[in-house]
């Protein structure tokens, strides 16, 4: 019940009734109006036009009715009446004499006329005359025309009556004929405006809701084509802009709500990284001052000229104690807060640098090392050393995993610089990439890496925007991209 209650409601409210109660039916009503005052102008056109007929045919047979009269011929009296029938549609003929009284009549007549206005009018002006009245219980027009003698005399009056019904035949013919028209023309008009009303807008706004009621956040572009009149155009090209201001708008609030939560992100990350560099800081400084001891002793006992096997013992204490001082430095350089000394540079600049150390360290003689795309200027904001130390750990990294080949090559992805180092080692598995950036967790055997490198990477990415990412290399290896965010007018 309630869902008929609304959809009458909604038919009420609709463009389409609107129309029709605003347009159609005033027009009708017009015209309506206009019909019925068409209509009574031609009732009063007929019924003037029967009169002149009654008018004629009284008068073609007033002549030989007036000259009967006057030599009282019965005969010729009847004979006339009789033509008048002849002529047209007449209820009835009647004679009288000067007086009143009757002498002949044929049909629906009037036996005496003393008492009647219209034929006392008649006598008294010589005009003809008439008037709706009843005779002999039936409602006639009465037409009354002097009989004139050719003296000028008027000798009597003829009457001349037609039922009323026959005026009205005619008027109620044209009156239902109008009525048929109009209730036609109405019809055709209510089925155009409704069809057309559909053509050319209901069903482009059909559409056009159906398409509204799939909106929804994150999809705010309309689908259906533009279509219909000018105005629904205009509509449906506004709604087509406000989806899209829409979609920036949703667009925007994601990127502000992302950087936010990166933003908090990397303050809770140098928060945890300062306190733990504090720890480190405290524990390097209380370690490093008994390793040198440890080392100098080892040194100055070296000198003594002990035998080889205890030679070995002192070399063992020296390697073991400059591997925990190299421990001891990557911790300080993964997690030391270093102030933001960034400025602008050429990060080319850099790899230029990092690949002349790496042609001095020994343990990248072993791979040879292809470049690509380092001599485009590559433009960022960073600090010159922390920049260069982690280019300098992911190209040692992949000269201690290649085989035989190592390619590093600078690219542009978006808004950064991606530095890309690849090697045609054993690759990483996808399962532990995510792992190798967490402090001391590394994929080579033990003892032969601290698991600080990538590390300090990681921690040096972050400092400034950027971040680390690991895949497989075409080489048949891993592929370690840096990305750094690019820094405009270098």
């Amino acid at each position: 019940m309630a869902s008929l209650s609304r959809r009458i409601g909604d038919l009420f409210r609709s463009l389409q009734l609107t129309l029709v109660l605003s347009i159609v039916v005033p027009l009708l009503l017009f015209s309506g109006i206009a019909i019925y005052i068409g209509l009574g102008a031609v009732e009063k056109a007929l019924n003037e036009r029967l009169q002149e007929d009654l008018e004629l045919v009284a008068r073609a047979a007033s002549g030989p009715l007036a000259n009967a009269l006057v030599e009282e011929d019965g005969l010729v009296l009847g004979e006339s009446l009789k033509s008048i029938f002849q002529i047209g549609r007449i209820s009835g003929a009647s004679v009288f004499d000067e007086d009143g009284n009757r002498v002949a009549s044929l049909g629906v007549a009037d036996t005496d006329v003393t008492n009647s206005d219209s034929a006392e009018r008649v006598i008294a002006s010589g005009e003809l005359g008439g008037a709706f009245r009843r005779v002999d219980g039936e409602s006639v027009f009465s037409q009354f025309t002097p009989l004139v003698a050719e003296d000028g005399r008027i000798q009597g009056l003829l009457q001349v009556t037609r039922q009323r019904s026959d005026f009205h035949d005619l008027v109620a013919s044209s009156r239902w004929w109008a009525v048929g028209i109009w209730s036609a023309l109405a019809a055709i008009i209510i089925l155009v405006v409704v069809l057309g009303h559909y053509r050319t807008v209901g069903r482009h706004v059909n559409s056009l809701m159906e398409n509204m009621e799939q909106l929804s956040p994150g999809n705010w572009r309309l689908t259906t084509p533009i279509a219909g009149p000018r105005e629904l155009r205009q509509i449906h090209q506004a709604l087509a802009n406000m989806g899209q201001r829409m979609n920036a708008a949703e667009s925007e609030i994601e990127d502000r709500i992302a950087r936010e939560r990166a933003l908090a992100e990397q303050l809770v990350y140098q928060e945890k990284v300062a306190m733990i560099g504090r720890v480190a800081g405290g524990v390097a400084h209380e370690l490093g001052a008994p390793l040198n001891v440890i080392q100098g002793r080892a040194k100055i006992l070296a000198r003594a000229g002990l035998p080889d096997d205890q030679q070995r013992h002192l070399d063992d204490i020296d390697h073991q104690v400059s591997r925990m001082t190299t421990i001891i430095q990557q911790l300080l350089d993964c997690f030391r807060h270093v102030p933001d000394s960034r400025r602008r540079l050429d990060l080319s600049d850099v790899l230029q640098d990092v690949l002349a150390r790496v042609s001095e360290d020994e343990r990248c003689h072993r791979c040879m090392i292809e470049t690509e795309g380092l001599d485009q200027p590559m433009p960022v904001r960073a600090e010159p050393l922390r920049a260069g130390l982690a280019c300098l750990n992911v190209i040692r990294n992949g000269c201690q995993s290649a085989r035989g080949l190592l390619k590093v090559s600078a690219h542009e992805s978006g808004h950064s610089w991606e530095i890309r180092v690849e090697d045609d080692g054993l690759g990483i598995p996808a399962s532990e990439r995510d792992k190798v950036f967490e402090p001391f967790y590394s994929t080579r055997p033990a003892g032969e890496g601290t698991g600080l490198g990538l590390a300090v990477v990681n921690s040096v990415l972050k400092e400034h925007g950027g971040r680390v990412e690991i895949a497989d290399s075409s080489l048949g290896g891993c592929r370690m991209s840096l990305y750094f965010p690019k820094e405009n007018g270098v």
